[in-house]
């Protein structure tokens, strides 16, 4: 599976990322028992980013490099405030605006149902251009609740940034830029195969069986009962 061309200082924050994911044991490396992932993919791979949040050192450095790629990346005098994406997200979100001092909000997966009947919690002002966070993506298409609410509320969405992009997925981000949304990420799961072969993370028959999923990933579901080609 091809990958996506990145710049030096983009391959260089996805493989310092990688050993940060490694070093906390958010890996997981499971061939012989598929995880099924939200969008109804199998994988042999899975990765818990929500561990970072626990680890000072290491989600410090993660939103080092989280606003490092958004100056870089989407500028900071063009993001008004930064939107966590419920649950997950919510963290990352709060992390980064402090660190861009900028204003957050969340958004919720649906409205409340009661009260105001909220989707997007905080002060959301018409106009604003919001740069919308999650934690991980596989396919893409989860961020567009989020980028729709956002939208309807008055805020002017055009990116969205994850820790970790599986970036393995064909068509992946097509959903995304149908709507005028860039997804921007630190790592993917080539870094990671990468960092882990370096470092013997895990056994020749982990490693091995996670190179034939990146080979044919839509395959590799298929054929151990995830979603296939549509």
């Amino acid at each position: 599976m091809p990958t996506v061309s990145r710049t030096p200082e983009q391959k260089e924050a996805g493989l310092i990322t990688a050993r940060i994911l490694l070093e906390i044991k958010a890996v997981n490396f499971r061939p012989e028992e598929p995880y099924t992932l939200t969008a109804g993919w199998a994988s042999p791979v899975y990765i818990d980013c929500r561990k970072i949040i626990s680890f000072v050192n290491a989600r410090r450095k993660i939103i080092e490099l989280a606003v490092a790629n958004s100056e870089r990346e989407e500028g900071f005098t063009t993001i008004d405030s930064v939107a966590g994406g419920e649950t997950a997200g919510i963290p990352y979100a709060a992390w980064m605006a402090e660190a861009m001092s900028v204003p957050m909000q969340y958004v919720r997966k649906k409205p409340k149902g009661f009260g105001r009947n909220a989707q997007i919690e905080g002060d959301l002002k018409e106009g604003d251009r919001v740069l919308l966070v999650e934690d991980l993506a596989t396919d893409g298409g989860s961020k567009l609740n989020f980028v729709r609410a956002l939208r309807t509320a008055g805020a002017q969405v055009s990116d969205c940034f994850v820790i970790f992009f599986y970036g393995v997925f064909p068509g992946a981000l097509k959903a995304l830029e149908a709507e005028g949304v860039t997804m921007h990420y630190l790592a993917n799961w080539h870094d990671v195969l990468q960092v882990a072969e370096e470092q013997k993370a895990f056994s020749p028959e982990a490693i091995a069986g996670v190179k034939e999923f990146l080979a044919d990933p839509i395959g590799w579901s298929e054929s151990h009962g995830g979603k296939g080609a549509d």
